[in-house]
């Protein structure tokens, strides 16, 4: 391994740049839907082994010394976000005469920029950087934080953030409970660079006894939080919920001519008998912007539904809301959930609040639009955010906290001020993205707030993946990707929190603390040996 470790350190030029973005796309493979996470092992040693190598020259200032450890981790992170979001492609394709043109932008223009984030936490690890166990600390702790930043920076984008990688399966879910999934991926980061100590022989048994301690920690936590879980006493199932995956291919979603096929096919899933002896639903839900029309355009459509709820059913439904301008204000086009109860009255709904740039809506509009940019998602002229959050108020005493599309992706969406909620509801409509592997990334993430929040999750997605997940992350019931159907799951229990959205904060901050103070330590005595 020694061997190994010395020939990537002594790469330069093409080389170096095509082990960085090969290192990065390997990474990949431990997402969905593939999940084998032990290519870790691999990435991010020779993600070490390349920066312990990438020194600029001494005369070039901080600035000029940085540059190579910024490049080797910008090529990384391109590579990873290459080969990880190549798919949003896919959406560009549903209107190919008016978006194809900018497909390269979302195939490699995205990594690119995603992947300074990449960089810059590999420049900052350089500042600290030692020949031991230190620097693996240092670039845990230089990830952690810009893990973090690409939460919120240019209204954030945390998309497959490298904890999720260290996830597969529910077992390994648990952690994030406490640590959150920013504290996730510094310690992913520290747990799979350890390996990188054997090729370099300094610090190796210190660094892989962490590793392994920290890896035990994350299994066994992970085993006491599943049986503490399942140790709860049940309570009886009163609520049953049955999904709507439709699967309306995305080119016809909007298509005048097919509206009403559309919304006869919601009708007619949503009225399948119950399996013999299965209690009907008593809540049905449809996936974002499930109805093909406004409500105001289509005043049918509400009786209709109530013809078709039982007495005691509500539903549930993504749609599109129209606000008129009011003194000469624009009207204003909303990303809605719709509750409406057995009589076709809507008791409750909820806007979208955190839009998708260039999906709904255009940033800096008035430039941009002169040359000729759209949203992408444009039917009704683009998308407004909701002016607040609050919880949704369903049938039965049920509040839910509503996250429509990727709002799942995003965890400080999934707790409210005031209120905890009784569940999680996400809608979305994967189908931009077709059978790929971005419906799959979108519903580990969205396991993950139900972990955090020990809350269960319900979801419907318009092609799939729609699932009903428990408080541990398990999906307890749910439909592929791409099969149109139904089905009806008892909504499993919430779990009480042991550790709260404040206090992972707080875990993740002092994982980034103790990390940092590693690195400084071992710095400090890099340069005492040298002196």
């Amino acid at each position: 391994m020694e061997r190994i470790a010395e020939s990537i350190m002594l790469s330069w030029g093409g080389k170096r740049m095509v082990l960085a973005f090969g290192a990065g796309a390997l990474a990949v493979l431990a997402l969905p839907p593939f999940n084998f996470f032990a290519v870790l092992f691999v990435s991010f040693p020779v993600l070490v082994w390349l920066l312990d190598g990438a020194s600029g020259s001494a005369e070039a200032g901080i600035v000029g010394r940085m540059r190579p450890a910024f490049a080797t981790g910008w090529w990384f992170g391109f590579g990873y976000f290459v080969a990880g979001l190549w798919w949003l492609g896919n959406a560009l394709l549903v209107d190919a005469d008016g978006f194809a043109w900018a497909l390269p932008l979302a195939v490699l223009g995205l990594p690119a920029l995603l992947a300074i984030f990449y960089g810059a936490a590999t420049a900052l690890a350089w500042l600290l950087w030692s020949d031991g166990v230190g620097r693996v600390a240092a670039l845990a702790a230089a990830f952690g934080v810009t893990e973090w930043a690409r939460g919120f920076v240019l209204t954030g984008f945390p998309w497959n953030a490298i904890g999720y990688a260290a996830m597969p399966a529910p077992l390994m879910m648990q952690s994030a409970e406490i640590v959150g999934i920013f504290g996730m991926s510094a310690l992913t980061v520290f747990v799979f660079s350890a390996p990188a100590l054997l090729g370099t022989r300094r610090g190796a048994v210190a660094g892989m006894v962490a590793a392994l301690l920290l890896f035990s920690l994350h299994i066994g936590y992970g085993w006491l939080a599943l049986h503490r879980i399942d140790s709860a006493d049940p309570a009886p199932a009163r609520t049953v919920v049955r999904i709507v995956q439709p699967a309306i291919d995305q080119s016809a979603k909007w298509d005048m001519a097919e509206r009403e096929r559309i919304f006869a096919r919601l009708l007619q899933f949503s009225a399948v008998s119950p399996r013999d002896g299965a209690p009907r639903p008593t809540h049905i839900v449809w996936p974002e912007t499930a109805l093909p029309f406004l409500l105001t355009e289509n005043p049918g459509a509400l009786s209709r539904i109530a013809g078709m709820l039982q007495v005691g059913q509500t539903l549930v439904t993504g749609a599109v809301r129209f606000e008129d301008g009011i003194g000469g204000a624009p009207q204003r086009f909303y990303n809605t959930i719709y509750v409406i109860d057995d009589e076709g009255q809507i008791i409750g709904s909820a806007d979208k609040a955190h839009l998708v740039p260039f999906g709904e809506y255009l940033p800096f509009e008035r430039l941009l639009r002169r040359f000729g940019l759209a949203p992408v998602a444009e039917t009704f002229g683009g998308f407004s955010a909701a002016d607040h959050r609050t919880t949704l108020s369903l049938s039965g005493g049920l509040n839910a906290v509503p996250l429509i599309c990727y709002e799942a992706i995003f965890p400080g969406l999934s707790t409210l001020s005031g209120s905890r909620g009784d569940l999680l509801l996400n809608l979305t409509n994967d189908a931009w993205y077709g059978m790929t592997p971005g419906p799959y990334q979108h519903l580990r993430q969205a396991q993950l707030r139900a972990v955090e929040t020990r809350l269960p999750l319900v979801r419907a997605a318009n092609s799939g993946i729609s699932a009903v997940i428990d408080a541990g992350g398990r999906v307890v019931g749910g439909l592929p990707l791409g099969e149109a159907g139904v089905f009806d799951v008892a909504l499993p229990p919430d779990t009480d929190t042991v550790w709260s959205a404040g206090n992972r904060r707080f875990s993740f901050g002092l994982i980034i603390v103790i990390l940092a103070m590693m690195a400084g330590f071992a710095r400090r005595s890099k340069i005492q040996r040298f002196d």
